[in-house]
């Protein structure tokens, strides 16, 4: 099977392509980027006046498959996923039951194989049940090709543990995907502490609750050599430890979701529990020092932690509601509408962050490229219309976002996986 992309926009980091190419693909790998291709091909598909660009890789997304499937599922986050340019995408462990050995990792992946249209990559857990007590099967983990481990949902509180764990992901070759949180000091909290919060009569989380884990893991990664990633940061003293580390040499790399570049508390407008997330929106000079990071390189990667619940665990107060949002299916038109419009990214930083440093991250060698002999895992970005987000156009079981309403650019017309269009939708 040969497709051939004409008269795209073709943007490539590793490359430097930034112009109109077409791209060849024969089977699963891409064969041709060049200014004219007259090759002829079993699909032609006419990307005049669109981006094409390597397929995004979400390193953070809650699949909630096994055990949570009333939530989500393979098959849908993976329809979700492509709808959203995404052709990889990293699934937390914290499902029922947790993916704590090899064998649950292996299971993922051969029904992801059959189920999802988006490449899954099993992501394990650092200890057993997530319990925070005992190392988790992380050798047998990393030999089924999870990748990384992650507590996601919690810190490893233990710091012991915590730094057994990164020793062994070290040993193991894998990396370390940290969610700072030092639950002892959340004391009930369910949105940032600040005036918001009193006016809401809610508790609050202070930025403290992140920056004194994001020291620790930093410090951990410092002594035990691990590559340590900083998921969902939200405080502008994130960034700045993040730049320290760098500037040590130390292997950390930090992400920032969408609506931590984009909101802050100041925008909940009631107690709404779809405003509710993990660590919280925070303050005006948090959101410009997470875009500041995001614009001189500090923060490496755009994701999503994409979280979808039931309507009926997130339609009540904050106080009550379970912590997350949904994002597969709008993270590239925010990213696009909110960073590139502005001037804040060039299209090839929105590359970079979505999908370019992510492989790198994971150590996919064959992908976060449009580049001869690359996987053809690619978006064909489209931003010249505006329109309305509408949560109940998703098709992601979860609905859950703050979003819903607000007028963006950027469509996603095509998104191709291994060489295949496993989504498109083509103006009309």
């Amino acid at each position: 099977m040969k497709i051939l992309i004409q008269n795209g926009h073709v943007i490539d980091p590793p490359t430097g392509k930034d112009g109109i190419f077409d791209v060849l693909i024969e089977e699963d790998k891409i064969v041709k980027v060049e200014r004219r291709i007259e090759d002829r091909a079993d699909r032609v598909i006419d990307a005049v006046g669109c981006y094409v660009m390597p397929g995004f890789i979400d390193l953070h997304v809650h699949l909630r498959d096994p055990g949570l499937t009333h939530k989500e599922t393979l098959e849908t986050g993976g329809k979700a996923a492509v709808k959203g340019g995404i052709t990889t995408m990293c699934a937390m462990p914290n499902t029922k039951p947790v993916i704590d050995d090899g064998e649950k990792v292996a299971k993922v992946h051969a029904r992801a194989a059959k189920e999802s249209p988006a490449h899954v990559i099993q992501i394990g857990a650092v200890t057993k049940g997530q319990l925070g007590r005992e190392l988790a099967d992380i050798e047998g983990m990393a030999k089924a090709g999870c990748h990384a481990i992650s507590e996601d949902g919690k810190s490893v509180m233990n710091a012991s543990v915590y730094r057994r764990g990164m020793k062994k992901a070290k040993e193991c070759g894998i990396s370390v995907f940290a969610h700072c949180e030092d639950i002892t000091m959340v004391e009930g909290g369910v949105m940032n502490a600040d005036g918001n919060a009193t006016r809401l009569g809610l508790k609050g989380i202070t930025n403290s609750v992140e920056d004194v884990i994001v020291a620790r893991d930093i410090l951990l990664a410092k002594e035990t050599g691990a590559r340590l990633h900083l998921c969902h940061c939200s405080t502008a003293d994130s960034v700045e430890m993040i730049r320290l580390a760098k500037e040590d040499g130390l292997p950390v790399t930090g992400e920032v979701c969408p609506h931590h570049f984009i909101l802050t508390a100041d925008d909940i407008p009631a107690d709404d529990g779809n405003y509710k997330m993990n660590p919280p929106l925070r303050g005006r000079a948090d959101v410009e020092a997470l875009r500041e990071g995001l614009k001189n390189g500090i923060m490496d990667v755009i994701s999503t932690d994409h979280a979808p619940h039931s309507a009926e665990e997130k339609n009540r107060s904050m106080a009550e509601a379970a912590f997350g949002i949904v994002g597969l299916e709008t993270s590239a038109a925010l990213t696009y509408t909110e960073l590139v419009e502005p001037g804040i990214l060039t299209m090839t930083d929105m590359a970079e962050k979505m999908s370019t440093n992510p492989a790198r991250i994971l150590g996919l060698l064959d992908k976060g490229s449009v580049s001869e002999g690359k996987t053809a895992d690619i978006v064909i970005f489209d931003t010249r219309q505006e329109y309305t987000i509408d949560k109940d156009t998703f098709v992601s079981k979860g609905k859950n976002t703050p979003f819903h309403g607000r007028k963006v650019r950027g469509t996603v017309r095509y998104t191709l996986a291994d060489g295949a269009v496993v989504y498109e939708n083509e103006i009309h």
